[in-house]
Formats: C-alpha cells, sequence, structure tokens
C-alpha cells in the first residue's frame, strides 16, 4: 500500500509561522513523524511539499496509478484552489484531508474548503496527529473497500 502525502503553501515554515496556531513543531519534524508512523502501520509514502498550486496539481495527477491513496494538507489553498479540488476528482483516488489547526474555528473565509469535498474523511486541529488518523483511517479505508 503506498500513499502520497502533499502539504501546501508555507507548511516549509513550521515552527516559524504563527506557533500559536500551528504548534512549535517543524517540518522537519512532521516529515519524520509520518514517516514513522507510515513504517509502523506498514504503509510505502512519499512526501510532497509546495508552494505553488501547479505543483500540487502536478503530484496529484502523477499519484494516477501510482498510489493507492492521497493525504492532502493543502493549506491556504484549501480555500481558494478549485484548480485541486478538480485534481482530486480526476485521479479518483480516495483522499483524506489534514489540517493542524481547527480551520473552522478560525476566520469565516476558513469555513470553506474546496479541497475537502473530493475527500472521503477531514481531519482537523488535531495537530501532527491529524496524520497519524489521516493515515489510520485511509489504511482502514482501503483494507475495506
Amino acid at each position: 500500500m503506498k500513499f502520497v502525502v502533499i502539504n501546501g503553501p508555507n507548511l516549509n515554515l513550521l515552527g516559524l509561522r504563527e506557533p500559536k496556531i500551528y504548534g512549535t513543531g517543524t517540518f522537519a519534524a512532521l516529515e519524520d513523524f509520518i514517516h514513522r508512523v507510515c513504517a509502523k502501520e506498514g504503509v510505502e509514502v512519499e512526501l510532497f511539499q509546495s508552494n505553488h498550486e501547479g505543483a500540487i496539481v502536478d503530484r496529484i495527477q502523477q499519484a494516477y496509478g501510482t498510489a493507492d491513496g492521497i493525504i492532502i494538507n493543502p493549506a491556504a489553498y484549501t480555500h481558494t484552489s478549485i484548480a485541486i479540488l478538480d485534481a482530486l476528482k480526476a485521479v479518483a483516488l480516495p483522499a483524506v484531508e489534514v489540517h493542524l489547526s481547527d480551520i473552522n474555528a478560525r476566520e469565516e473565509f476558513r469555513h470553506i474548503s474546496y479541497a475537502g469535498m473530493a475527500c472521503i474523511k477531514t481531519f482537523a486541529g488535531l495537530g501532527f496527529e491529524g496524520y497519524r488518523q489521516a493515515i489510520l483511517y485511509l489504511k482502514e479505508y482501503l483494507q475495506h473497500r
């Protein structure tokens, strides 16, 4: 079983970026956390981060035929990118959305998730733990599909 974990803009600045919202863990710590969880669960994982919408769309498209599922934190593109929504719908791979913060407890414009419209589940407000929950959920989903 192989997952692609896609992280969007500014997540590479974790630890520096608004620690009261996103925590003090670094992006490198997040990637290590994801690798450890996937190794424990016997899931092959490829990590990808970009600050560019088109690169994220390209990576979603490349997952078709090479991955069993996608875990995505589109970050700010969550609330703006119909292109990411369309890419997720086009490849039709099971996808789980993750957000470190609780987007529904923040500014009203963050309450709409375009990417989430193509996802089977969303985990928000759990910090790094949301990625673990997404991995476990996607693995379980694929095993019983």
